[in-house]
């Protein structure tokens, strides 16, 4: 039996679309298009992938429920943006350690956009106490975030993601091995996945293969800021 393919040509023709014309109007008259083409698909792709998950790390809750489940609205918030765009051209999943875990804690991550597809996981924009948990066990343990992560193949198709600060912070040693990993801001990890990748049959198995290498990286990050 051939493997399950979950998105398709339209997939990404939404989300351009989407892009050109992003107003209510326009997406209300799209709304059946987006149900039929993208968001029941990536429903039906987490689905898929909750087993898979549940392997690597039971801990790591992955929720197909279309209310309030992993996928994220593809409603922006626009409160704070000069930008009022209401919608997201792209759809996005977080897959968190418990039901609890909230914005600022280590996940796993996955995000379908035209050219722009990424899977990985880590901590974006942590809060200021799990910014400084995180960079004090790198600095007091370096040896353990090596191991962490040594099986990354950090490169063009496999990078850190976020800022960093220009110079260390303060109280910590501007000689350490890892001064450039204590100055990030954001400690997250993603691979990027071609339009190819995401429309072919193979999604689910190279989704699973990226989440097993970024484990490592994911369990350091949940033991620094108390969430293991």
């Amino acid at each position: 039996m051939s493997a399950q393919r979950y998105f398709n040509r339209d997939s990404f023709e939404f989300l351009r679309d989407l892009k050109e014309n992003n107003n209510r109007d326009w997406f209300e008259a799209n709304k059946a298009r987006y149900e039929t083409s993208v968001r029941q698909p990536f429903l039906d792709m987490i689905a898929a992938l909750a087993p898979g998950i549940k392997q690597i790390n039971p801990a790591i809750v992955v929720d197909p429920n279309p209310n309030k489940g992993s996928m994220m609205r593809i409603h922006r918030d626009i409160r704070f943006s000069k930008d009022k765009s209401p919608y997201k051209t792209f759809v996005a999943a977080r897959f968190g350690r418990g039901k609890t875990a909230k914005e600022g804690s280590p996940a796993l991550y996955l995000r379908i956009e035209p050219g722009g597809s990424v899977a990985g996981g880590g901590i974006w924009q942590p809060g200021t106490v799990a910014l400084v948990k995180v960079r004090d066990r790198i600095a007091h343990d370096p040896k353990s975030w090596q191991r962490a992560t040594s099986g990354l193949t950090l490169g063009r198709m496999c990078a850190f993601a976020g800022e960093s600060l220009k110079r260390p912070p303060v109280g910590y040693d501007a000689t350490h091995p890892f001064i450039e990993d204590i100055k990030r801001k954001d400690f997250a990890i993603g691979w990027s996945v071609t339009d190819a990748e995401v429309c072919g049959p193979g999604l689910k198995e190279l989704l699973l293969e990226r989440y097993r290498a970024v484990e490592p990286f994911l369990e350091f990050l949940s033991e620094a800021t108390g969430l293991d």
